[in-house]
């Protein structure tokens, strides 16, 4: 990166407070394909010139595959040790790419003392955008057939679905909808800690039936809007021999690209 990132420590030591906290997760920390997802996203912010800031070293997991797993007990101690950090520096708005953090974070944590206006980076985003403060050109996307798989967590545990499309729009690209999608969309196979662990035996693994209907409709591009489905969607592309024909992008990649960041 080529400019500086602050925590909200340095913040804090200034008697200042940013615009947002960006919530990085575990695999935009960790996971070195999700790591690509945290550089756009902080280059475009960065751009836009929106104060932001990140725990660094005070961020832990949120306690979500605990959660998902049946570990009650040590996702409230995750959950508690976060939720005392937060509240210590006064966190008003949280921002985050990973939907498991946006749902633990918007659903579980206010039972537990923590409430926050969180909202996923797609929302971020389009905020910005009508805001006029992110414009958006997609010329290079011109014409390029790009299909976008719904994350679980972001569309049917909380409903929002016009966000990433209002952003894929204004790439100017042919947006196709699979049939399974929005209300009706299909689990990359991650979610309740499943990304964790190999699939019960069966027929076909979760994750190649969703590829095999993405790649259906012969797009250049598969959008997601989470790093557990980008690695579930990208391991069936490549499943089908199909990874130097499609990529598989989070939609702030795509947006980055377009501003050729």
């Amino acid at each position: 990166m080529d400019f500086n990132i602050k925590t909200m420590a340095e913040y804090a030591m200034e008697g200042k407070s940013p615009e947002v906290l960006f919530w990085v997760g575990c695999a935009g920390s960790f996971d070195d394909r999700a790591k690509k997802i945290t550089k756009a996203f902080c280059k475009i912010l960065n751009k836009i010139n929106v104060e932001f800031a990140v725990l660094g070293q005070e961020e832990s997991c949120t306690g979500d595959p605990a959660k998902r797993a049946g570990n009650e007990f040590v996702f409230q101690m995750m959950a508690m040790t976060n939720i005392e950090v937060l509240n210590a520096y006064e966190v008003k708005k949280i921002v985050t790419a990973c939907p498991h953090c946006f749902n633990t974070l918007k659903n579980e944590y206010p039972n537990l003392g923590g409430n926050y206006e969180v909202i996923h980076h797609t929302q971020f985003l389009r905020q910005l955008m009508n805001e006029g403060r992110l414009k958006i050109e997609g010329g290079s996307f011109k014409g390029r057939r790009i299909t976008f798989h719904d994350p679980c967590y972001l569309g049917r545990a909380n409903g929002e679905y016009e966000a990433p499309r209002e952003l894929l729009e204004k790439l100017d690209a042919e947006l196709i909808e699979m049939k399974r999608c929005k209300t009706n969309g299909l689990c990359c196979g991650a979610g309740g800690a499943q990304m964790f662990k190999e699939p019960e035996k069966g027929n076909k693994d979760i994750n190649i039936e969703r590829t095999e209907e993405a790649l259906s409709f012969e797009p250049k591009v598969i959008a997601t809007g989470c790093p557990f489905c980008n690695t579930m969607l990208t391991d069936g592309v490549k499943h089908f021999n199909k990874n130097t024909e499609v990529e598989v992008k989070d939609i702030v990649e795509l947006l980055a690209e377009a501003e050729d960041l």
